[in-house]
């Protein structure tokens, strides 16, 4: 990703250079910043949970569509009533694996800025909750503090997959 977001020689900065902009230095603002962790995760996952709606898509038997098709549904009645709920489960497990993955966010911000340590630059704009609990625990060697941090992420992460796990059951107790 550095071949990527680099300042002056990244690819993103020489398209840039040719449609006439000025260079960004995406470790300089938080928003550029938060930008560039995005697409790296964006980046990583998407390959994953593209096989996983793949498979499921796969599953999805034929004769339904051509019951449906017969009976005069077009493809927007076919997707909404065939395959949206087929694939809900795998919806809801990416969608709670996701944000379990999201706030346990590590690599991608470190590979940013190594030289910077966690904190990827001065003013720490993508320091996420691992780094920090990394950083106290076994960079200063407060491991009270980072055991503290890490009971607070267990519970965040366990509250959010209750939220998704109820808004899952909620989604399929209204199905027809």
């Amino acid at each position: 990703m550095a071949q990527l977001f680099d300042r002056d020689y990244g690819m993103l900065n020489w398209f840039l250079e040719l449609l006439g902009f000025h260079h960004v230095d995406f470790t300089a603002s938080v928003w550029s910043s938060n930008i560039m962790i995005a697409t790296m995760v964006a980046w990583r996952w998407t390959g994953y949970n593209t096989l996983l709606y793949l498979a499921s898509l796969q599953a999805v038997p034929r004769e339904l569509y051509e019951a449906a098709a017969a009976d005069g549904a077009n493809g927007w009645k076919q997707f909404r009533h065939i395959t949206i709920p087929a694939l809900r489960p795998i919806i809801v497990f990416t969608v709670v694996t996701s944000t379990i993955f999201g706030l346990q966010i590590f690599t991608e911000p470190l590979l940013v800025n190594p030289s910077a340590g966690l904190t990827c630059a001065a003013a720490r704009q993508c320091q996420t909750l691992t780094l920090f609990l990394y950083e106290q625990g076994f960079g200063r060697f407060h491991f009270g503090y980072g055991a503290a941090v890490g009971v607070a992420l267990f519970v965040m992460v366990v509250i959010v997959a209750g939220i998704n796990y109820l808004l899952a059951t909620r989604i399929r107790s209204e199905r027809p």
